[in-house]
């Protein structure tokens, strides 16, 4: 799948969602869309850098925290996934739980 098809399937599941229900921890539907907005906007990112796999690293946002968790094949794509989300509007925290493990 081609970067360009990944990010707009992304987007697509993102929104399609956006306004089914209130997950725990979000107060208001306004939240959950603008933590629904901060993920697609992550994960568009991702899937345009050639240096990260948006396809092995999963993005979840709650309130304007948003947690890495998944595999990256070095410490350089580690750190740039993490530098992606930060330059992403409204990110208020990044958790960087993304585990490096070399390729075979």
């Amino acid at each position: 799948m081609s970067p360009f098809a990944a990010a707009m399937l992304a987007v697509s599941l993102t929104l399609g969602v956006a306004g089914c229900a209130v997950t725990s921890g979000q107060s208001t539907v306004g939240q959950y869309v603008d933590d629904a907005t901060i993920t697609t906007r992550v994960k568009a990112r991702m899937a345009k850098d050639p240096q990260v796999s948006a396809m092995r690293i999963e993005v979840n946002t709650l309130n304007g925290v948003v947690q890495l968790a998944g595999f990256a094949t070095s410490e350089a794509e580690r750190a740039e996934a993490a530098r992606i989300v930060r330059e992403v509007p409204d990110v208020k925290d990044v958790r960087n739980n993304i585990v490096v493990r070399p390729a075979q």
